[in-house]
């Protein structure tokens, strides 16, 4: 019997040297110590006895016996041989007890070099074995500039709380994006049952992904397992039966044939003109077909929120717009991101077909869902996301701040005007810039100081207080159950709060619009025709989501002024950011004369030469703030320390 499995092994061996050969590439085992030099290597680190992945051990430390086996460690040498011998009998004793004896080998760039045992590799790998046990010795290189370094280094990092040495990346920052979906820190252990589901969860993963033909596409497995993570979570990944990971991966294969890129954005700047048209059929016949089913599915309760009271004020427009066309309904999942699923998955029990959700928390489920619902137009109130399998929506609210902050600069007396913004997420940066630019337009000299909301213990106002600010911008809108003025462009000289003007975001004009190009048959049943790209509704002035309400106190002159400005925003005449434009540390983001292209507005990750203020430390963040800027948080907040 061991006779003939080595003929096998060998006439694998002997395909794979011919491949090789034909490829023009080195067709033996490679030899680490032909690939690097004593002077490549800056320190040794013993590993002790460790489990090792068999398809990650790539060759021989030595030359010494190389040719021995074809590159991928099957016996190249005459069955009659003594080294066929010695490997039959290794064969014979792993069929019978198993091989126990650990090898040595030592590892570089998370790859693994056999020192001694090359035949138990040899016999391990034949029969399909998943891993090995080995003495191991970690070469640790020198850092360079090159990409596959600092991956490693990653790596090391990410060993070094993990002990996982079976995943890898071929991009950078993965390790810190996974530990993110993971709900883990860089510096946090993990406990023995922790590496133990998480193994479990790599595998489950693994054995449909490879099933399905993971192996011949481009990237790596550990790739495609993040990607994985990243749409559908990590919690309930074990309890999940074959029969439902082979319809998840499957409907994300586009995601990991285009990896490392994301599928590409469609923003869309005003809704369409013909979404605004009734059909002829509409208006001169009586309305026969059931109102179109609509939920609304919010993170916070509107007393509680007032991002949220916006879009129910918005509902509510919507049902008085359209009245016997839609049915509309709500749920608020209590800032629970479980609940989020589970209230989707209700909603379409109960016939929605159109499902709203308002919050940046709810853009994992309502990712989940569009795949698992295809035929539920499902949308998410977020921005910059290049998820394909739904649509998203978001205000162009900066220009509304832009002209605020022209506003500030023209009534303020002293020259530093105050900000409170609510999370450092994609879009509030923007209007953070736009103000900043607004208020130098007319003041030069005026410094904004910019303070969160979000930051825990944060004594707003007497930081203000303290450095004689008068005019500040704050939330846009408050909920009912707060009664304070301090909203929009504020005055709070003498210890006294007067409103000035109030950006608003009419949600219910959004809603309106999309749910009648719906109606009408506009839309186009875009989820199937979309899912190789993502569609972001952006839209602004011009489309009468976006305006300002400006109040009695101010000039009647000024206000002429504002209008004019606004107008030609709104026309396009005019872009907030369209002159040269410095950050902080004195880059140039924009040229004089040149308008900033909208997705580099949506994804703003700094801030203009005149504010004073920083994004906060994670550790500040309360932690609702927390969990929105893990999912939309500018930059790379997901892997930003907690150092102060």
């Amino acid at each position: 019997m061991s006779v003939s499995e080595y003929i096998k092994a060998r006439k694998k061996a002997q395909k794979t040297y011919r491949t090789q050969l034909f490829k023009g590439t080195y067709p033996y085992l490679q030899a680490l110590d032909d690939l690097i030099s004593f002077s490549e290597i800056a320190s040794e680190v013993d590993l002790g006895l460790v489990e090792i992945p068999l398809n990650a051990i790539a060759g021989t430390k030595t030359a010494g016996r190389k040719q021995a086996f074809a590159s991928n460690f099957m016996p190249l040498l005459e069955e009659n041989s003594e080294f066929a011998r010695k490997w039959m009998n290794l064969y014979n004793a792993h069929m019978e007890e198993g091989i126990r004896d650990p090898i040595t080998a030592v590892e570089f760039m998370n790859r693994f070099y056999v020192v001694e045992g090359n035949k138990r590799v040899s016999v391990l790998k034949y029969v399909d074995a998943v891993s090995i046990q080995a003495n191991v010795t970690r070469l640790v290189p020198r850092k360079t500039d090159s990409k596959e370094n600092r991956i490693y280094f990653e790596f090391l990092d990410f060993y070094r709380t993990t002990s996982i040495n079976y995943l890898d990346f071929s991009q950078e920052g993965c390790y810190a994006r996974l530990l993110s979906v993971l709900g883990k820190t860089a510096d946090e252990p993990w406990t023995d049952d922790e590496k133990m589901d998480f193994h479990s969860s790599y595998i489950h993963f693994l054995d449909i992904y490879e099933e399905k033909g993971g192996n011949n596409l481009p990237l790596k497995p550990g790739d495609a397992f993040l990607t994985y993570l990243e749409i559908y979570g990590y919690k309930d990944l074990l309890k999940k039966s074959y029969k439902e990971l082979r319809e998840e991966i499957p409907a994300i294969w586009k995601d990991f044939q285009i990896y490392p890129a994301k599928r590409s954005v469609e923003l869309v700047m005003a809704p369409e003109k013909k979404s605004e048209e009734k059909s002829l059929k509409n208006r001169i016949l009586p309305l026969s077909s059931p109102p179109l089913k609509i939920a609304f599915i919010h993170d916070r309760t509107p007393e509680e929120s007032s991002w949220t009271y916006g879009h129910e004020l918005g509902r509510h427009y919507l049902e008085e717009t359209l009245a016997g066309r839609v049915s509309t309904s709500f749920s608020v999942t209590d800032g629970d991101p479980d609940r989020g699923s589970e209230a989707i998955r209700e909603a379409v029990e109960t016939g929605s077909t159109v499902i709203f959700t308002t919050s940046p928390k709810l853009l994992n489920a309502s990712v989940k869902a569009a795949l698992k619902y295809p035929s539920v137009r499902i949308l998410n109130c977020s921005l910059n996301s290049s998820f394909g399998h739904l649509r998203t929506y978001y205000g162009r609210m900066y220009e509304a701040k832009y002209l605020t902050g022209i506003l500030a600069g023209i009534l303020s007396r002293e020259p530093v005007i105050g900000y409170v913004a609510d999370y450092p997420i994609y879009g509030a940066t923007a209007s953070i810039n736009a103000f900043a630019l607004g208020v130098k337009a007319v003041n030069p000299e005026a410094c904004i100081y910019l303070e969160w909301s979000c930051v825990k213990d944060n004594q707003i106002e007497d930081y203000f207080d303290a450095r004689h600010i008068s005019y500040v911008s704050g939330q846009d809108l408050l909920s009912p159950s707060r009664g304070s003025r301090q909203f929009g462009l504020y005055d709070i000289r003498n210890g006294k709060i007067t409103n000035v003007a109030m950006p608003v975001c009419h949600w219910g004009k959004f809603y309106e619009r999309i749910v009648t190009s719906i109606l009408n048959g506009v839309w186009k049943k875009g989820l199937e025709q979309s899912r190789d790209k993502s569609i972001n509704y952006f839209w602004g002035l011009s489309s009468g989501m976006i305006d300002v309400i400006c109040s009695k106190h101010i000039p009647a002159a000024t206000c002429c002024l504002l209008e004019q400005i606004k107008q030609s925003i709104s026309s396009g005449a005019f872009h907030p950011f369209s002159c040269e434009i410095r950050s902080q540390d004195g880059t140039l983001r924009n040229a004089e004369h040149m308008i900033m292209p909208p997705e580099q507005i949506g994804s703003m990750d700094w801030l203009l030469d005149n504010i004073h203020g920083a994004f906060p430390p994670v550790s500040f963040l309360t932690e609702e703030a927390k969990r929105i800027v893990r999912l939309q948080g500018v930059g790379k907040y997901q892997e930003q320390s907690d150092e102060t």
